[in-house]
């Protein structure tokens, strides 16, 4: 088996395959770990969790200390996110090794069925396998006038190792990245404009939590602009930016000294001579089936060059699964429905399944139960009393359609719902189970009972 990409979904699927008995070669062109670990997952939450710490510095007080003169040094942040980066990026060089996966450091293209070309710095070097899976992952996307230039327009890798501290921030986007991004730069000081084309922030979230959310945004400080779109950036060296930016028909102009841009991902799919191979390619994705099959025999893809949703996880699994249908198992394939989606800023977010509307929009008939953190004693000793979880049941059958949440470390909540979709858990088995006390974990149980007229602490 060869593997193309080093990501998340393709050095998963390399070690899955070696355990599996199969001889495996991996090709990357770049980091060992792919984006998730070098530039996008980790180090991201690296820099989040600075932030954090800063921000219950600046709250001592309300817990009994004291903290006088409380700073920061940016510089300091980023090298400790890089440190954690290369940490990991070197345990993941370890476990090729341990498993003998042939590492191969190049780009890599498909001449033909069955073969791979890599160009690496001492030439070009063709292996052939019975079965290639691409797993090339995704980049920035970029929209024309909104291109970045690392100097006053930022993609996220910019973001990552920023030149200076944002005085005056325009995000472009409110999906994961982008307000994440918001968070982390609005917590260390700087004046945080949010512009989502959307009618809310996070708009792949339920609504209710998406209008919780922006409701503690604005509270600490944050601009946010819906419903809105930025269509011109006016870039002036040394100086700033005039952002033209266009809502309900009037285009008005403000002045920002850093723009960030995170309007979403394109896959890679360019260079790999996939058209001559007959891949179907749409939109910048890879077309599929439910086991990640090509449709061209022996070719497989994984992870955000197949498609949504694009999540390190989701792709890690499908790396196993792919590794397990070439290794003549017989795997389940992913439910997407059953994948948590979490996004890191504060407050966090997660969320599982579908949205209320959504819900309903299939049909079902819905019981929905909400739990707010004030009810909750964990919550309170903790001095994170803003949050709210939300579960939606199917009326008939109580079957568990979604779970949605926002508030402190929702992002670790949230897979007791994974599991219990993935159990096809139901609401009396919820109700009965027994949640340790004091926990936050009580919160998910309540949020249950709400459901059913059976809430205790609210």
């Amino acid at each position: 088996m060869i593997v193309i990409g080093a990501g998340p979904g393709g050095y998963v699927a390399a070690i899955r395959g070696a355990q599996l008995g199969l001889k495996v070669a991996i090709v990357e062109r770049e980091h060992l770990g792919g984006i998730c670990l070098n530039w996008g997952c980790i180090p991201t939450k690296a820099l989040l969790r600075s932030a954090e710490v800063f921000h219950l510095m600046h709250r001592a007080k309300e817990f009994g200390l004291k903290a006088d003169g409380i700073g920061y040094d940016l510089d300091a942040v980023v090298a400790r996110s890089r440190g954690v980066a290369k940490q990991l990026s070197g345990g993941i060089g370890h476990l090729m090794k341990k498993n003998k996966v042939t590492v191969f450091m190049g780009a890599a293209t498909l001449p033909a069925k069955g073969v791979v070309s890599v160009k690496t710095d001492k030439g070009s070097e063709e292996l052939t396998a019975k079965s290639i899976v691409l797993a090339t992952g995704a980049r920035a996307r970029e929209l024309p006038g909104l291109e970045a230039d690392g100097d006053l327009v930022w993609a996220y890798k910019h973001a990552l190792q920023p030149k200076r501290m944002p005085k005056k921030l325009l995000v472009i986007g409110s999906g994961a990245i982008g307000i994440e991004f918001a968070s982390f730069f609005n917590t260390l000081g700087a004046e945080t404009t949010v512009v989502e084309v959307m009618d809310r922030v996070l708009p792949v979230e339920d609504a209710e939590i998406s209008a919780f959310a922006k409701k503690q945004f604005v509270k600490q400080g944050m601009k946010i602009v819906e419903k809105a779109m930025v269509k011109k950036l006016d870039r002036k060296p040394g100086i700033g930016v005039t952002a033209h930016i266009e809502k309900d028909g009037k285009t008005e102009t403000q002045d920002f000294d850093t723009v960030i841009s995170a309007v979403g991902i394109v896959g890679n799919v360019e260079n790999l001579g996939l058209e001559a191979l007959g891949v179907k390619v749409d939109r910048t994705h890879v077309v599929t089936d439910e086991f990640c099959r090509t449709g061209v025999e022996g070719l497989y893809a994984i992870g955000d060059i197949a498609g949504a949703p694009w999540l390190a996880h989701k792709a890690s699994h499908e790396g196993v699964m792919v590794a397990e249908l070439i290794a003549g198992g017989h795997p389940h394939p992913i439910k997407p429905n059953s994948i948590a989606g979490c996004t890191y800023c504060h407050p966090q977010v997660a969320s599982v399944g579908l949205t209320e509307a959504k819900a309903k929009e299939a049909g079902h008939e819905v019981k929905v139960g909400r739990f707010p953190f004030i009810g909750n004693g964990k919550a309170i000793a903790l001095g994170e009393p803003e949050g709210l979880i939300k579960t939606v049941f199917d009326a008939k059958t109580g079957e568990l359609l979604g779970a949605h949440m926002v508030g402190a470390e929702v992002t670790e909540l949230i897979q007791g719902y994974v599991v219990g979709r993935t159990l096809e858990t139901t609401e009396g088995e919820l109700m009965e189970t027994v949640f340790p006390h004091p926990t936050l974990s009580e919160m998910m149980h309540e949020a249950v009972l709400d459901a059913y007229g059976r809430a205790l602490h609210i």
